[in-house]
């Protein structure tokens, strides 16, 4: 089992910037993947960001795209998301996810594990 633990989250004004944080442990070397998603009251679990256990290949929606940034610190087992410009319709939960799948995943049934999810909310 991977146990995942988000924090970081809160309220910001529109423009501003967040540091969201995922800590990982447990059986890590499991993990391939690690992923960003959140979900917004009445909407479905969107993708957001994910990059390689290793650090690599970084990939993002276009809706964060030149705003976010994810990344990796290996010698602490966490990933983080720097959230730049937010923007009122950032405002959600965010998920931190990882997979055991050898690519890089972006839908939500091929991460194996979730942590409890941190709010982030944008006022205008």
């Amino acid at each position: 089992q991977v146990q995942l633990v988000e924090s970081g989250g809160g309220l910001v004004q529109a423009g501003g910037s967040l540091r969201l944080s995922c800590a990982a442990s447990g059986r890590t070397f499991s993990i391939y993947a690690m992923g960003w998603f959140r979900q917004a009251p009445g909407k479905e679990r969107e993708f957001v960001a994910a990059i390689t256990w290793s650090g690599g290949n970084p990939y993002y929606a276009d809706s964060v795209k030149g705003r976010f940034t994810i990344s990796r610190d290996n010698a602490k087992s966490t990933v983080y998301l720097q959230m730049n410009s937010l923007k009122p319709e950032d405002t959600a939960v965010y998920y931190c996810a990882a997979s055991r799948s050898r690519w890089l995943p972006v839908r939500t049934e091929e991460y194996d594990y979730w942590g409890q999810g941190t709010q982030v909310t944008v006022s205008s």
